[in-house]
């Protein structure tokens, strides 16, 4: 039996929306339309964008399908089942309301998934009462390695430590920037603190709660621009959770490098992942001491070659419009990872 095509549309053709899918060192697909191109059950059928040579550069692409220049024109000649905004933070709010009013089936919505949490309640709030389900693009939630290490999460015997650290040359924070979010904090930073409260989880974590699983920031460590001293350059916060009481994360804007990674310590064993790292350790008998246990590599973890964070994304689109199973990133995990973000913003 042949199933029912889901028809989608991608509102911002730039890097994360279209091109990064061009990348050839990347795993793809890399970008929303790529990915969306890919899945068998979704067909595109138009696109948006207010620089007319992105657009036009995008339907050379993806062939047959309407360039719209405005969100206006797109809803009033389309209905889509899906559509996709992946605009820069600035115009999430505005083009998230707008999709969200057209009443599609689904919104998939880039991060984070707004400059700060007013805009993101007024986002919830219109997802509300228009009753249209949102998934998050928080990709690490698909990803097959932060998957495993989750899984993983229960050979390692209790908590210990987490350290997570996002190393980059952009600086951290900057109040001057707060209208457009080009700072690290929120660009990357959201995925850091969303990999942090995924791997926090329970089994029992409610999707729809809002409260973060981060509490009691304490800044431990502050670095400012000696130029101007408003603009942060690095940052280590100390956080708790209920599985966690010693949770840090640290935030480097002097790095001439770009860095993600996570560190989870237990009792019995600990990992670490990230962009190009995998690693395992599990307790065994030491082969250094006789009568005591060392952390070794545990050899029975089988690093997926490929990920599938894109493609496992629109997968989860395509089995959530299906009734097959709950989306894996809900707005309002997002706006939890939002809220510890501006947590942190304030005590800078």
């Amino acid at each position: 039996m042949r199933r029912k095509k889901y028809t989608a549309v991608v509102v911002g053709t730039g890097r994360i929306g279209f091109t990064l899918g061009f990348d050839r060192k990347r795993e793809q697909p890399a970008s929303h339309t790529m990915a969306l191109k890919a899945n068998r059950r979704i067909k595109l059928i138009a696109g948006c964008d207010t620089d007319r040579a992105r657009l036009e550069h995008w339907g050379n692409y993806v062939h047959g399908t309407a360039l719209c220049p405005d969100v206006a024109n797109l809803f009033a000649s389309h209905n889509p089942d899906i559509v996709t905004v992946a605009v820069n933070e600035s115009y999430h709010l505005q083009c998230a309301v707008n999709a969200i009013n057209a009443k599609p089936r689904l919104l998939i919505l880039e991060k984070p998934v707004a400059l700060n949490m007013k805009e993101g309640r007024e986002l919830l709030f219109a997802a509300k009462t228009k009753q249209v389900p949102v998934l998050v693009n928080h990709e690490r939630r698909f990803a097959d390695d932060y998957i495993l290490a989750k899984k993983f999460m229960s050979r390692i015997g209790k908590i210990q430590t987490v350290n997570a650290r996002l190393d980059s040359g952009l600086y951290v924070y900057n109040p001057e920037k707060e209208s457009s979010g080009e700072y690290s904090l929120l660009h990357d930073g959201t995925h850091l603190v969303d990999i942090v409260q995924f791997l926090l989880e329970k089994d029992d974590f409610e999707p729809e709660s809002e409260t973060p699983l981060l509490v009691t920031p304490k800044l431990s460590a502050v670095y400012y621009d000696r130029e101007n001293p408003s603009i942060v350059r690095n940052a280590t916060v100390h956080y708790k959770s209920e599985l966690c009481n010693d949770i840090n994360l640290f935030f480097s804007g002097r790095s001439r490098y770009f860095g993600f990674e996570v560190e989870v310590i237990g009792t019995e064993g600990r990992f670490k992942i990230g962009n190009g790292i995998h690693e395992f350790y599990t307790r065994q008998e030491s082969k250094l001491y006789s009568g005591f246990y060392s952390l070794l590599p545990d050899k029975s973890v089988r690093i997926p070659k490929k990920t599938g964070y894109f493609s496992n994304m629109v997968q989860n689109a395509v089995d959530f419009l299906d009734g097959k199973a709950p989306l894996k990133s809900t707005l309002q995990t997002g706006l939890r990872a939002l809220s510890v973000l501006e947590d942190i913003k304030n005590i800078l």
